[in-house]
């Protein structure tokens, strides 16, 4: 089980890492509002995580 836990969190940090590197500081906001939103069964900051995190990989329609 502590393995499993491990596991779990080196794939967390290691997403949240390649979030940061890929959009920066604003996607890894978004994905702390996701995150924060759907553990606290709050769809409104969860909404909004996801909604900015849509807009980062959306982009610019150039």
């Amino acid at each position: 089980m502590p393995s499993l836990a491990l596991i779990s969190a080196v794939f967390v940090v290691g997403f949240e890492q390649f979030v940061q590197w890929k959009y920066g500081a604003v996607g890894l906001v978004g994905l702390l509002l996701l995150t924060i939103g759907v553990k606290a069964d709050n769809p409104a900051v969860s909404s909004a995580g996801a909604v900015l995190l849509a807009v980062l990989v959306a982009g610019p329609a150039l």
